[in-house]
């Protein structure tokens, strides 16, 4: 294992040198049960807000939901940015098998991003305020969503999951993309509809390349090799991602193909 990470990044900030990667581990191993917590207090907030708006009219918060949109996505550009030359470097040196098995992103400045990764999906759980509020659609993949990403993200921090270098980096990539269309959105820019169709249709990439990424982890240790996640993490990890595709799925088509969706709402 590299003592610095697998890539050989040409500028390192201070604090990605000087971060307290197993102290960190140390908290999580002790406390990733809190996601629970965390999880349990979110359905509370958003049910109750949205019982408490149900009479009352819908707030505008423009303003705060492009300031909230636009922090998310210039840190999951910055994100992308710092993690995916990890990734490449280590398909380029050690192949695939290497970076779904070997967890040296807890190494360096990945290990860095990792720890912000893992704190922010309880921050990203803010998005549903914003939903409430403006009295939005509230629909049950996005509240699933956010509460098992937390949930799984916690427990895969606790046992140094390897293939979290990949499930690290899609969400990175695909949230720069999210979080930037959801500011511009917010400012009143308008987007040609196939932006939508392109920002769905990364989501579900995301999840197919997670199913795969799954597979192939069960296939390495069904051979008796090494590869750092366990049978039970698998499984949560599977049953996970395909229900996030067969979700993301089933919103693409009721959202950009069934042509019937507008006159059903009607009726």
């Amino acid at each position: 294992m590299a003592l610095m990470g697998e890539h050989n990044y040409s500028y390192l900030f201070h604090f990605e040198k000087n971060f307290d990667e197993p102290s960190f581990f140390k908290f999580m191993l002790e406390r990733w049960t809190d996601s629970f917590f965390y999880s349990g207090m979110y359905v509370l907030v958003i049910f109750g807000a949205q019982m408490y708006m149900k009479e009352r009219p819908s707030y505008g918060l423009r303003p705060a939901l492009a300031l909230w949109s636009g922090l998310l996505a210039v840190f999951s550009i910055i994100g992308a940015i710092r993690t995916v030359p990890e990734l490449h470097t280590v398909l380029q040196v050690h192949g695939f098998q290497y970076s779904i098995c070997v967890p040296t992103y807890f190494i360096g400045p990945t290990g860095f991003w990792c720890f912000l990764f893992t704190v922010s999906k309880v921050f990203e759980l803010g998005d549903t305020i914003f939903i409430v509020l403006r009295k939005q659609q509230l629909i049950f993949l996005h509240w699933y969503h956010h509460i098992t990403v937390l949930l799984y993200v916690w427990y895969s921090y606790a046992s140094h999951t390897a293939a979290g270098r990949w499930f690290m980096v899609m969400n990175f990539i695909v949230h720069s993309f999210m979080y930037t269309y959801y500011a511009c959105r917010a400012m009143r820019f308008n987007f040609p509809k196939y932006v939508n169709v392109v920002i769905t249709s990364l989501q579900l990439l995301q999840m197919s390349v997670g199913c795969i990424v799954n597979i192939s982890v069960y296939r390495v240790k069904a051979r008796g090799e090494y590869c750092q996640q366990s049978y039970e993490n698998l499984k949560y990890s599977s049953l996970m991602y395909l229900s996030y595709f067969i979700l993301f799925a089933q919103f693409f088509y009721n959202t950009y193909i069934d042509k019937k969706l507008p006159a059903k709402k009607a009726a």
